[in-house]
């Protein structure tokens, strides 16, 4: 099944008129969505982006383990959050080497908690640990000084 062909059916009968540019990055394609009502798209803080994302990954999939990962986004809204998280995840990770406190960054989905871990991962100084969120589906992540 083609990603870009099943996200421009989708977004058809979700009533949204839009463009849609595929190209492929690192192990992914991303799905580049254009249209004029980009806000009702990403919904609040990306979820309805999110959770579209998941309907195309899903319907994309079938169990073929070889189709790469998908990932959308709408006029750049997914870089400038990922810039945001990534310099929210250094910005953590300088006050544990500073202060030697753990500290716990907010709830978030599972994306954004892959982002943070890559981010740090090769940070001799800190560790990052997930942890569920009381009835949620979110996680929080920990930042703590790395123990020898």
């Amino acid at each position: 099944m083609d990603p870009k062909a099943t996200l421009e059916t989708l977004l058809q009968h979700m009533g949204f008129t839009a463009t849609v540019a595929a190209r492929e990055v690192e192990d992914q394609i991303l799905l580049d969505i254009d249209t004029e009502d980009p806000g009702r798209l990403i919904g609040r803080s990306g979820q309805t982006l999110g959770d579209l994302q998941f309907m195309v990954n899903r319907l994309v999939f079938k169990g073929d383990t070889k189709v790469p990962h998908i990932v959308l986004d709408v006029g750049g809204y997914r870089q400038q959050a990922r810039e945001q998280l990534v310099k929210r995840a250094k910005e953590a990770a300088e006050k544990v080497r500073r202060w030697g406190d753990v500290t716990e960054m907010e709830p978030m989905n599972a994306f954004d908690r892959r982002v943070v871990h890559q981010t740090l991962k090769e940070d001799p100084d800190v560790e990052t640990h997930s942890v569920e969120v009381e009835g949620s589906d979110k996680k929080v992540i920990l930042i703590r000084p790395k123990r020898a």
